[in-house]
Protein backbone atom coordinates (compact mmCIF):
# COMPACT_ATOMS: atom_id res chain seq x y z
CA UNK A 1 0.00 0.00 0.00
CA UNK A 2 1.42 3.46 -1.00
CA UNK A 3 1.88 6.19 2.00
CA UNK A 4 -0.80 7.87 2.94
CA UNK A 5 -1.15 11.66 2.08
CA UNK A 6 -1.39 13.47 5.89
CA UNK A 7 -3.98 16.37 5.42
CA UNK A 8 -5.38 19.01 7.92
CA UNK A 9 -8.69 20.79 7.89
CA UNK A 10 -9.13 24.00 8.88
CA UNK A 11 -12.82 25.15 9.34
CA UNK A 12 -15.51 22.52 10.91
CA UNK A 13 -18.96 24.16 10.25
CA UNK A 14 -21.71 23.29 8.61
CA UNK A 15 -19.50 22.60 5.40
CA UNK A 16 -17.14 19.70 7.11
CA UNK A 17 -19.19 17.00 7.86
CA UNK A 18 -19.59 15.78 4.10
CA UNK A 19 -15.54 15.66 3.73
CA UNK A 20 -14.99 14.18 7.18
CA UNK A 21 -17.76 11.37 6.01
CA UNK A 22 -15.47 11.55 2.48
CA UNK A 23 -12.23 11.33 4.19
CA UNK A 24 -13.06 8.47 6.56
CA UNK A 25 -14.17 6.46 3.36
CA UNK A 26 -11.10 7.34 1.75
CA UNK A 27 -8.99 6.05 4.85
CA UNK A 28 -6.71 3.52 2.65
CA UNK A 29 -5.45 6.92 0.77
CA UNK A 30 -5.56 9.71 3.36
CA UNK A 31 -4.69 10.41 7.48
CA UNK A 32 -6.48 12.79 9.13
CA UNK A 33 -3.44 14.68 10.82
CA UNK A 34 -5.28 17.30 12.55
CA UNK A 35 -8.45 19.65 12.71
CA UNK A 36 -8.89 23.37 13.69
CA UNK A 37 -11.42 25.75 14.48
CA UNK A 38 -11.20 28.96 16.56
CA UNK A 39 -13.98 27.42 18.70
CA UNK A 40 -12.74 25.28 20.94
CA UNK A 41 -16.43 23.86 21.79
CA UNK A 42 -16.47 23.12 17.83
CA UNK A 43 -13.14 21.37 18.01
CA UNK A 44 -14.10 19.05 20.71
CA UNK A 45 -16.69 18.14 19.44
CA UNK A 46 -15.92 17.28 15.95
CA UNK A 47 -12.97 15.44 16.91
CA UNK A 48 -15.20 13.78 19.38
CA UNK A 49 -17.44 12.56 17.11
CA UNK A 50 -15.35 11.74 13.91
CA UNK A 51 -11.61 10.78 16.09
CA UNK A 52 -9.64 13.16 14.25
CA UNK A 53 -6.75 14.66 16.01
CA UNK A 54 -7.48 18.39 16.94
CA UNK A 55 -5.11 21.67 16.81
CA UNK A 56 -5.19 24.40 19.31
CA UNK A 57 -4.33 26.90 16.21
CA UNK A 58 -3.87 27.26 12.42
CA UNK A 59 0.17 26.94 12.79
CA UNK A 60 0.33 23.95 14.51
CA UNK A 61 -1.14 22.50 10.87
CA UNK A 62 0.96 25.34 8.79
CA UNK A 63 4.16 24.38 10.69
CA UNK A 64 3.68 20.59 10.50
CA UNK A 65 6.17 19.51 7.52
CA UNK A 66 4.34 16.19 7.30
CA UNK A 67 1.28 17.88 6.80
CA UNK A 68 1.15 17.77 2.57
CA UNK A 69 -2.49 19.95 2.38
CA UNK A 70 -4.90 21.27 4.01
CA UNK A 71 -8.64 21.55 3.74
CA UNK A 72 -10.14 25.14 4.38
CA UNK A 73 -13.38 25.28 4.86
CA UNK A 74 -13.76 28.45 6.53
CA UNK A 75 -16.41 31.54 5.48
CA UNK A 76 -15.65 32.83 2.41
CA UNK A 77 -14.34 36.17 3.12
CA UNK A 78 -11.12 34.33 5.54
CA UNK A 79 -9.79 32.65 2.07
CA UNK A 80 -7.68 34.78 0.39
CA UNK A 81 -5.20 35.28 3.86
CA UNK A 82 -5.90 31.47 4.26
CA UNK A 83 -4.48 30.39 1.09
CA UNK A 84 -1.51 33.32 1.65
CA UNK A 85 -0.73 31.63 4.76
CA UNK A 86 -0.69 27.96 3.10
CA UNK A 87 1.23 28.71 0.15
CA UNK A 88 3.77 30.16 1.79
CA UNK A 89 4.08 27.19 3.87
CA UNK A 90 4.21 24.90 0.76
CA UNK A 91 1.04 23.35 1.31
CA UNK A 92 -1.43 22.64 -1.39
CA UNK A 93 -4.74 23.39 -1.02
CA UNK A 94 -8.54 22.28 -1.76
CA UNK A 95 -10.68 25.15 -0.80
CA UNK A 96 -14.61 25.24 -0.52
CA UNK A 97 -16.68 27.05 -2.75
CA UNK A 98 -16.55 30.47 -3.74
CA UNK A 99 -13.19 31.27 -3.96
CA UNK A 100 -13.56 34.65 -2.12
CA UNK A 101 -16.15 37.76 -1.97
CA UNK A 102 -15.36 39.59 -4.64
CA UNK A 103 -13.95 38.42 -8.07
CA UNK A 104 -11.10 40.28 -7.67
CA UNK A 105 -10.16 38.94 -4.89
CA UNK A 106 -11.27 35.32 -6.21
CA UNK A 107 -8.29 35.90 -9.15
CA UNK A 108 -6.08 37.19 -6.63
CA UNK A 109 -6.20 34.01 -4.87
CA UNK A 110 -5.88 32.10 -7.93
CA UNK A 111 -2.66 34.00 -8.59
CA UNK A 112 -1.52 33.42 -5.27
CA UNK A 113 -1.53 29.67 -5.78
CA UNK A 114 0.08 29.48 -9.34
CA UNK A 115 3.06 31.49 -8.45
CA UNK A 116 3.45 29.54 -4.90
CA UNK A 117 3.23 26.69 -7.26
CA UNK A 118 0.69 24.88 -5.32
CA UNK A 119 -2.06 23.00 -6.02
CA UNK A 120 -5.49 24.45 -5.51
CA UNK A 121 -8.58 22.74 -6.11
CA UNK A 122 -11.79 23.72 -5.59
CA UNK A 123 -15.22 21.81 -3.90
CA UNK A 124 -17.83 22.24 -6.64
CA UNK A 125 -18.81 18.68 -6.54
CA UNK A 126 -21.26 18.39 -8.61
CA UNK A 127 -18.79 19.09 -11.38
CA UNK A 128 -18.49 15.37 -10.82
CA UNK A 129 -21.75 13.46 -11.62
CA UNK A 130 -21.84 10.79 -14.24
CA UNK A 131 -24.80 12.61 -15.77
CA UNK A 132 -22.22 15.89 -16.40
CA UNK A 133 -19.72 13.58 -17.78
CA UNK A 134 -22.07 12.02 -20.33
CA UNK A 135 -23.50 14.77 -21.35
CA UNK A 136 -20.32 16.49 -22.12
CA UNK A 137 -18.92 13.64 -24.13
CA UNK A 138 -22.15 13.87 -26.31
CA UNK A 139 -21.88 17.68 -26.94
CA UNK A 140 -18.04 16.81 -27.66
CA UNK A 141 -18.96 14.23 -30.08
CA UNK A 142 -21.65 16.79 -31.64
CA UNK A 143 -24.71 13.77 -30.74
CA UNK A 144 -26.71 16.59 -29.62
CA UNK A 145 -26.06 18.86 -32.92
CA UNK A 146 -25.01 22.52 -32.17
CA UNK A 147 -26.81 24.09 -29.13
CA UNK A 148 -29.64 26.43 -29.71
CA UNK A 149 -31.12 27.15 -26.19
CA UNK A 150 -29.46 27.14 -22.33
CA UNK A 151 -31.80 27.27 -19.35
CA UNK A 152 -30.35 26.57 -15.51
CA UNK A 153 -32.73 26.92 -12.58
CA UNK A 154 -32.12 26.67 -8.89
CA UNK A 155 -35.55 26.97 -6.96
CA UNK A 156 -34.30 26.51 -3.18
CA UNK A 157 -35.86 27.41 0.43
CA UNK A 158 -33.97 28.51 3.00
CA UNK A 159 -35.76 30.02 6.14
CA UNK A 160 -35.66 33.61 7.59
CA UNK A 161 -33.47 31.46 10.65
CA UNK A 162 -30.79 30.78 7.81
CA UNK A 163 -30.17 34.12 7.35
CA UNK A 164 -30.01 35.28 10.99
CA UNK A 165 -26.91 33.52 11.79
CA UNK A 166 -24.10 35.86 12.11
CA UNK A 167 -22.68 36.70 8.49
CA UNK A 168 -24.95 34.96 6.63
CA UNK A 169 -25.86 36.69 3.42
CA UNK A 170 -24.03 39.62 3.92
CA UNK A 171 -21.40 40.92 1.47
CA UNK A 172 -18.70 41.26 4.14
CA UNK A 173 -18.48 37.27 4.76
CA UNK A 174 -20.05 35.64 2.58
CA UNK A 175 -19.79 37.88 -0.98
CA UNK A 176 -22.87 37.78 -1.99
CA UNK A 177 -26.54 35.83 -1.55
CA UNK A 178 -28.16 32.92 -3.58
CA UNK A 179 -25.57 33.24 -6.69
CA UNK A 180 -22.45 33.03 -4.69
CA UNK A 181 -23.47 30.64 -2.32
CA UNK A 182 -26.18 28.45 -3.73
CA UNK A 183 -26.22 28.54 -7.49
CA UNK A 184 -22.87 28.51 -7.77
CA UNK A 185 -22.58 24.34 -8.49
CA UNK A 186 -25.90 24.94 -11.30
CA UNK A 187 -23.75 27.65 -12.87
CA UNK A 188 -20.42 25.46 -12.52
CA UNK A 189 -22.04 23.03 -14.07
CA UNK A 190 -23.71 24.78 -16.84
CA UNK A 191 -20.47 26.24 -17.96
CA UNK A 192 -18.65 22.86 -18.14
CA UNK A 193 -20.74 21.66 -20.43
CA UNK A 194 -21.94 24.93 -23.03
CA UNK A 195 -18.72 27.21 -22.04
CA UNK A 196 -19.92 31.35 -20.86
CA UNK A 197 -22.67 33.10 -22.50
CA UNK A 198 -20.64 36.32 -24.29
CA UNK A 199 -23.46 38.22 -22.66
CA UNK A 200 -25.66 38.85 -20.27
CA UNK A 201 -28.28 40.74 -19.12
CA UNK A 202 -30.19 40.15 -15.48
CA UNK A 203 -32.44 41.52 -12.66
CA UNK A 204 -31.21 40.57 -8.67
CA UNK A 205 -33.15 41.58 -5.41
CA UNK A 206 -34.08 41.05 -1.82
CA UNK A 207 -37.53 39.65 -2.20
CA UNK A 208 -39.68 39.92 0.74
CA UNK A 209 -39.10 36.21 1.79
CA UNK A 210 -36.08 37.40 3.72
CA UNK A 211 -34.61 40.25 5.77
CA UNK A 212 -30.97 39.96 4.30
CA UNK A 213 -28.34 42.24 2.64
CA UNK A 214 -27.84 40.53 -0.42
CA UNK A 215 -30.12 39.18 -3.28
CA UNK A 216 -32.38 36.02 -2.87
CA UNK A 217 -34.00 35.86 -6.26
CA UNK A 218 -31.61 36.47 -9.51
CA UNK A 219 -32.96 36.34 -13.26
CA UNK A 220 -30.60 36.56 -16.31
CA UNK A 221 -30.91 36.11 -20.06
CA UNK A 222 -28.15 35.35 -22.15
CA UNK A 223 -26.40 35.55 -25.36
CA UNK A 224 -23.70 32.68 -26.41
CA UNK A 225 -20.80 33.19 -29.10
CA UNK A 226 -22.87 30.96 -31.50
CA UNK A 227 -25.84 32.76 -31.11
CA UNK A 228 -27.72 30.36 -28.96
CA UNK A 229 -29.76 31.84 -26.17
CA UNK A 230 -31.15 31.00 -22.77
CA UNK A 231 -31.94 32.28 -19.37
CA UNK A 232 -30.76 31.47 -15.40
CA UNK A 233 -33.13 31.86 -12.48
CA UNK A 234 -31.94 31.17 -8.83
CA UNK A 235 -33.84 31.66 -5.57
CA UNK A 236 -33.87 30.57 -1.95
CA UNK A 237 -37.76 32.00 -1.35
CA UNK A 238 -39.17 28.91 -3.72
CA UNK A 239 -41.12 27.34 -0.40
CA UNK A 240 -40.32 24.23 0.48
CA UNK A 241 -37.11 23.71 -2.10
CA UNK A 242 -37.76 22.48 -6.21
CA UNK A 243 -35.40 20.59 -7.98
CA UNK A 244 -32.50 21.85 -9.67
CA UNK A 245 -32.18 21.91 -13.52
CA UNK A 246 -29.88 22.68 -16.40
CA UNK A 247 -31.68 21.87 -20.17
CA UNK A 248 -29.44 21.96 -23.29
CA UNK A 249 -31.84 22.06 -26.11
CA UNK A 250 -28.96 21.12 -29.47
CA UNK A 251 -30.27 20.86 -33.34
CA UNK A 252 -30.25 17.12 -32.89
CA UNK A 253 -31.51 16.35 -29.73
CA UNK A 254 -31.94 17.59 -26.13
CA UNK A 255 -30.30 16.70 -22.22
CA UNK A 256 -32.30 18.21 -19.07
CA UNK A 257 -30.45 17.22 -16.57
CA UNK A 258 -31.95 17.37 -12.70
CA UNK A 259 -30.86 16.39 -9.17
CA UNK A 260 -30.25 13.29 -9.56
CA UNK A 261 -29.38 12.24 -13.19
CA UNK A 262 -30.14 13.24 -17.14
CA UNK A 263 -32.67 13.02 -19.37
CA UNK A 264 -31.24 12.36 -23.25
CA UNK A 265 -34.09 12.59 -26.02
CA UNK A 266 -32.84 12.48 -29.98
CA UNK A 267 -34.38 13.45 -33.02
CA UNK A 268 -34.88 9.86 -34.03
CA UNK A 269 -37.09 8.96 -30.86
CA UNK A 270 -35.09 7.69 -28.48
CA UNK A 271 -34.01 8.36 -25.07
CA UNK A 272 -32.21 7.43 -22.28
CA UNK A 273 -31.38 8.12 -19.01
CA UNK A 274 -28.10 8.53 -17.16
CA UNK A 275 -28.63 8.19 -13.17
CA UNK A 276 -25.83 9.99 -10.70
CA UNK A 277 -26.89 7.52 -7.85
CA UNK A 278 -26.66 9.72 -5.37
CA UNK A 279 -29.39 10.66 -3.04
CA UNK A 280 -30.47 14.16 -1.74
CA UNK A 281 -29.84 17.86 -3.13
CA UNK A 282 -30.07 20.21 -0.16
CA UNK A 283 -32.51 21.98 -2.25
CA UNK A 284 -34.91 22.39 1.38
CA UNK A 285 -34.75 24.11 4.36
CA UNK A 286 -31.54 21.46 5.16
CA UNK A 287 -29.18 22.49 3.06
CA UNK A 288 -27.22 19.57 4.17
CA UNK A 289 -29.33 16.87 3.18
CA UNK A 290 -27.62 15.48 0.91
CA UNK A 291 -25.28 12.25 0.71
CA UNK A 292 -21.14 12.86 0.52
CA UNK A 293 -20.81 10.43 -3.04
CA UNK A 294 -19.72 13.84 -5.11
CA UNK A 295 -17.57 15.18 -1.99
CA UNK A 296 -15.58 11.89 -1.77
CA UNK A 297 -15.20 12.50 -5.61
CA UNK A 298 -13.68 15.67 -5.14
CA UNK A 299 -11.21 14.31 -2.39
CA UNK A 300 -10.23 11.68 -4.50
CA UNK A 301 -9.39 13.72 -7.50
CA UNK A 302 -7.52 15.88 -5.35
CA UNK A 303 -5.33 13.33 -4.07
CA UNK A 304 -5.07 11.63 -7.59
CA UNK A 305 -3.84 15.23 -8.89
CA UNK A 306 -1.35 15.63 -6.05
CA UNK A 307 0.15 11.93 -6.55
CA UNK A 308 0.40 12.68 -10.10
CA UNK A 309 1.48 16.55 -10.05
CA UNK A 310 -1.68 17.71 -11.90
CA UNK A 311 -4.23 20.25 -11.83
CA UNK A 312 -7.46 19.15 -9.84
CA UNK A 313 -10.57 18.70 -11.98
CA UNK A 314 -12.01 21.80 -10.47
CA UNK A 315 -9.01 23.69 -10.18
CA UNK A 316 -9.06 27.73 -9.35
CA UNK A 317 -8.70 28.79 -12.86
CA UNK A 318 -11.64 26.79 -13.41
CA UNK A 319 -13.38 28.07 -10.58
CA UNK A 320 -12.64 31.57 -11.97
CA UNK A 321 -15.60 31.21 -14.96
CA UNK A 322 -18.45 30.69 -12.40
CA UNK A 323 -17.57 33.75 -10.38
CA UNK A 324 -16.96 35.68 -13.76
CA UNK A 325 -20.64 34.76 -14.81
CA UNK A 326 -22.17 36.01 -11.05
CA UNK A 327 -20.07 38.79 -11.39
CA UNK A 328 -21.79 40.02 -14.84
CA UNK A 329 -25.07 38.92 -13.78
CA UNK A 330 -24.93 41.70 -10.33
CA UNK A 331 -23.10 44.28 -12.47
CA UNK A 332 -25.95 44.01 -15.49
CA UNK A 333 -28.43 44.38 -12.46
CA UNK A 334 -26.44 46.95 -10.74
CA UNK A 335 -26.75 49.25 -13.98
CA UNK A 336 -29.36 48.24 -15.89
CA UNK A 337 -27.50 47.45 -18.75
CA UNK A 338 -25.96 44.48 -20.60
CA UNK A 339 -22.85 42.92 -19.32
CA UNK A 340 -20.23 41.16 -22.09
CA UNK A 341 -17.99 38.49 -20.57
Amino acid sequence: MAERLRIGMIGLGMAAAPHAKSLIDLRDEVEVAAVFSPSPERRAAFGGKYFFPVAGSIDTILDDGSIAAVLVLTPPSSHLDLVRRAAAAGKHVLLEKPLEITHERSRELVDVAEHAGIRLGVVLQLRFRKSIAEVRRLLDEGQLGEIVSVSARLNNWRPQSYYDQPGRGTKARDGGGVLLTQAIHTLDQMIALTGLPSEVAAYAATSKAHRMETEDVAHAVMRFANGAIGAISATTAAYPGFPDGIDILGTKGSARLGPSGALLSFLDGTERTVSDGTRGSGAGADPMAFSNDNHRAVLADFLAALRDRRDPKVSGREALEAHRLIDAILRSSETGSRVTL
